[in-house]
C-alpha cells in the first residue's frame, strides 16, 4: 500500500521548550491512524506540523511523496490536506451551511472580476456545483435540520460536527482530526466514531485522529502511536500498544521496568540470622 505521509525526525523547539523530539512515522493511504499520549504529550504540536501551522526545528514531513515541509498552510490544503481544530474555529455569526462553504474557497476558479459578471462567466454554474457538494456532506452529518442555523446557537456536539463538515468541503485525501470527540456525550462518541468510519471507508480519505477515549481508540484504529513528553514511545496495531509497558507507564504512572536502571533498584532485604 501506497504511504500518505511519512514524518522523518521531526522537532520542535519554542525557546529552550522542545514540544517534539526527533518524530518519526509513516501512514498509509486508506489508513486510520490515532495519535495518543498524556496531556502535553505533543500530539496537537504534530499535527500542527503536518498542517503546517508550525514549521519544524528539525526534520522534514513527505505528502504523497513530495517533501511539504517549507509549504504554507494554504498550499497543504490544495494538495488535499484538511483539519479541524481542538477548539472549534467556525465563524459563529454565519449559518451552518455558509460555514461549509467556506471550505469550498480553494476549490473556486472564478475570481473577483470575473464572479462580478455572474451569469456570463460561469460563476453561477460553480456555485451551484459547490452548492450541491456541500448538500451531500449535510446529508451525509445529517445536518439538514440545522443547515440554515446560526453555528453560534448550536449545541457542542452539533458544532462540531459542523467543523467537520468543512474540512470534509476541503475534499481533502488526508483528513486531521483534532480531539473530535471532546467534550461529547457517549450518544455524540457514538455518532462522531460512525461518521469517522464512514469517512475512512466509504469516502477512502486517509484519518489521522488525537482522541483522548481510548475505547473510541482501540475500536476504530488501523494502527496507533504513542506520544510522552514528545517523544515517541510506541507505534503498531491498538491490541500491541495497549500491551506496552511504557504505555501502561505513561497512561497509569505504572512502574516500567525496561527503564528502571539496575543501579537505582533498592538492596534486597538481608534475612535474619
Amino acid at each position: 500500500m501506497a504511504t500518505s505521509l511519512e514524518v522523518r525526525g521531526v522537532s520542535l523547539r519554542f525557546g529552550g521548550v522542545r514540544a517534539l523530539t526527533d518524530v518519526g512515522f509513516a501512514i498509509r493511504e486508506g489508513e486510520l491512524f490515532s495519535i495518543i499520549g498524556p496531556n502535553g504529550a505533543g500530539k496537537t504540536s504534530i499535527v500542527n506540523c503536518i498542517s503546517g501551522r508550525y514549521k519544524p526545528t528539525e526534520g522534514q514531513l513527505f505528502y504523497l511523496g513530495r517533501d511539504i515541509t517549507g509549504l504554507t498552510p494554504n498550499a497543504r490544503a490544495s494538495l488535499g490536506i484538511g483539519r479541524t481544530f481542538q477548539n472549534l474555529a467556525l465563524f459563529h455569526h454565519m449559518t451552518v451551511l455558509d460555514n461549509i462553504m467556506v471550505g469550498r474557497h480553494h476549490l473556486l476558479k472564478n475570481n473577483f472580476l470575473t464572479g462580478s459578471l455572474y451569469w456570463l462567466t460561469g460563476a453561477r454554474k460553480e456555485e451551484l456545483e459547490h452548492r450541491r457538494k456541500v448538500e451531500e456532506i449535510i446529508d451525509f452529518l445529517d445536518l439538514q435540520s440545522v443547515r440554515k442555523a446560526t453555528a453560534g446557537t448550536l449545541s457542542y456536539g452539533l458544532r462540531k460536527r459542523v467543523e467537520l463538515a468543512r474540512a470534509m468541503a476541503l475534499e481533502p485525501r488526508l483528513i486531521l482530526l483534532d480531539e473530535p470527540m471532546a467534550g461529547m456525550n457517549f450518544e455524540e462518541k457514538e455518532d462522531m466514531a460512525r461518521y469517522i468510519v464512514d469517512l475512512n471507508e466509504e469516502f477512502g480519505m486517509t484519518v489521522v485522529m488525537i482522541e483522548h477515549d481510548m475505547g473510541v481508540v482501540m475500536d476504530i484504529s488501523h494502527r496507533v502511536m504513542v506520544l510522552d513528553f514528545g517523544k515517541k514511545i510506541a507505534e503498531g496495531d491498538p491490541a500491541t500498544v495497549l500491551a506496552d509497558p511504557h504505555v501502561r507507564r505513561a497512561y497509569l504512572g505504572e512502574e516500567d521496568e525496561v527503564l528502571v536502571d539496575p543501579d537505582d533498584a533498592p538492596p534486597a532485604q538481608e534475612s535474619a540470622a
